[in-house]
């Protein structure tokens, strides 16, 4: 998937997520503070970590960083086997993101979630792709991957963020 293509699904995923979101979202998320299709691919692009989110087997929530790359309309994160997210995953098929940055007047954070599932191989270009964003180190002790596709995204970036963006 190209830029454009990226841009594209990123901003119809967002608009339908928006559509089918609550009033407490919408006013949370107010369209004005929305990254564009654009902002969201160069953002999501140039971040490698996020905070991935998933549900114990007993209800419990468990959070902890992730690298993540963005392949064929899916996130794809790579994992050392014995992880707790997989068994959580395994239990729970389902997965919650949030790449953030900044503070106050320029912070920007996309959220989103959806099925996900585990998988212990995966196309060769995904772990290329995922490697280039680890700055060229190898991922060597990835034994499984969790590929999540989104069901739901939502963006939010203050004034100041956008007017550098």
């Amino acid at each position: 998937m190209d830029d454009s293509e990226l841009a594209t699904w990123l901003e119809q995923l967002q608009e339908e997520s928006f559509r089918q979101g609550g009033k407490a979202v919408r006013t949370s998320y107010p369209p004005e503070r929305r990254m564009t299709g654009t902002q969201l691919a160069g953002y999501l692009q140039r971040r490698s970590y996020a905070l991935a989110s998933s549900t114990r087997p007993d209800g419990r929530a468990h959070a902890a960083p992730t690298l993540f790359t963005i392949h064929a309309e899916a996130f794809w994160l790579p994992t050392v086997g014995g992880a707790v997210r997989l068994r959580n995953v395994e239990a729970n098929p389902w997965l919650a993101l949030s790449v953030l940055e900044g503070e106050h007047d320029t912070h920007a954070a996309v959220l989103t979630e959806g099925p996900a599932e585990v998988l212990t191989t995966v196309p060769a270009d995904v772990v290329q792709a995922t490697e280039r964003r680890n700055t060229g180190g190898t991922l060597d002790w990835a034994t499984a991957w969790l590929r999540m596709t989104p069901q739901r995204l939502f963006s939010f970036a203050e004034h100041a963020w956008q007017e550098t963006k």
